[in-house]
């Protein structure tokens, strides 16, 4: 029976913060969020995907002495992007915030923020470096680049004029998630340029501007993997679904593969004065090897292989690949034989063997362990 003292069973505002090793700050992030928030009936959702350092266990410590503080301990999932939704979805308050743990994120943003959703005027409030009285903080010219280029980028598939759609710290109304919840890709790290990307209608939204402070604890998560997920996020909405973006990646990488090829038989034919066989063996032993590289290190990023794995994963890529010179040429072959469009049986071969290195890579190569 619901209790007769409670005018109602869940929070104005709730936050969604994801963790991964943060236990040094989430003591810290509780206490800000505590001061920021006095007055306000809110709660905190931690999404801790099983952090090596204790966090979760610190939190469900922490959440004894807490009421309006909650734990969701994720095993065997990870990834920014779902525990936002995963956060989001298990609680009903009619706003919602998220943001990080590790205190760069200004919290006395946040009464602001709920005063103008209230107003009903917006569906999203963006706390903003780039907007006028906002900042980067200490961040160095090389971050601030790729910040600015992943920005441009998201121009592709986000036609809002935001000047910092790549923000982890915003606030939002409960429609607005629910209308654009089951079209997100849940790729990465920038849930919000997700969530602008799938709503089915234009989002109203207002930038507010912050500074973003220093790291307390711990180190940053930005390194190569978050710009890939990045990468797989845009090529998801870009393609609305109908490409996998590891399939996109996968092409890519061999067509910068066979430029690869024709570099090293042109040294080795003309300029080395090599055999046509032998100049041409060794061009695709290389090109073979340089996609496996590639693809090993950016596509198959999440399950990438090392030490003796490596060696063997580049085998079997050899043994798939060979296989799919077969496919190519007698797909080729017989489109050709029937139509003479020697073009359009190229792109045929090219496409089976490409779908038949993927399909086999992805399932034996790169499998999931």
């Amino acid at each position: 029976m619901p209790d007769g003292n409670l005018t109602h069973l869940s929070p104005v505002l709730s936050i969604v913060v994801p963790t991964f090793k943060e236990a040094l700050n989430v003591k810290l992030h509780y206490a800000s969020l505590s001061k920021a928030l006095a007055g306000v009936d809110w709660e905190v959702v931690y999404v801790d995907d099983d952090s090596p350092d204790g966090t979760s266990d610190v939190l469900r410590d922490m959440s004894q002495q807490h009421s309006n503080l909650r734990l969701i301990h994720r095993i065997g999932r990870k990834g920014l992007a779902s525990a936002v939704i995963e956060g989001i979805l298990s609680t009903a308050a009619p706003y919602v915030a998220v943001m990080d743990c590790d205190l760069q994120h200004d919290e006395k943003l946040l009464p602001l923020m709920l005063k103008e959703l209230q107003s009903k005027q917006y569906d999203v409030v963006v706390g903003s470096r780039f907007v006028d009285g906002g900042s980067t903080g200490d961040w160095d010219e090389k971050r601030l680049r790729m910040s600015k280029l992943a920005t441009r980028l998201s121009r592709m598939v986000v036609t809002a004029e935001l000047s910092d759609p790549m923000s982890g710290y915003f606030m939002l109304t409960r429609a607005a998630f629910a209308g654009a919840v089951k079209h997100l890709s849940g790729q990465g790290f920038k849930i919000l340029l997700d969530i602008f990307a799938s709503s089915p209608k234009p989002l109203r939204f207002k930038e507010l501007p912050f500074t973003f402070g220093l790291r307390q604890h711990g180190e940053s998560k930005v390194d190569t993997t978050v710009l890939i997920e990045y990468a797989y996020m845009l090529i998801d909405k870009y393609f609305h679904g109908w490409l996998p973006p590891r399939l996109v990646l996968f092409s890519l990488v061999g067509a910068f593969g066979a430029v690869v090829h024709f570099a090293v038989l042109s040294v080795l034919y003309l300029l080395v004065g090599s055999g046509f066989s032998l100049s041409q063996s060794i061009a695709t032993a290389v090109a073979m090897t340089s996609n496996y590289a590639y693809n090993n290190e950016f596509t198959f990023r999440d399950r990438r292989l090392t030490g003796w794995r490596w060696l063997a994963g580049l085998l079997s890529f050899y043994a798939i690949s060979a296989v799919g010179v077969f496919g190519n040429v007698g797909v080729a072959n017989y489109l050709f034989g029937h139509s003479n469009a020697w073009w359009l049986s190229a792109l045929a071969g090219i496409a089976i063997g490409t779908i038949w290195n993927f399909s086999l890579s992805s399932s034996i190569t790169w499998r999931k362990r």
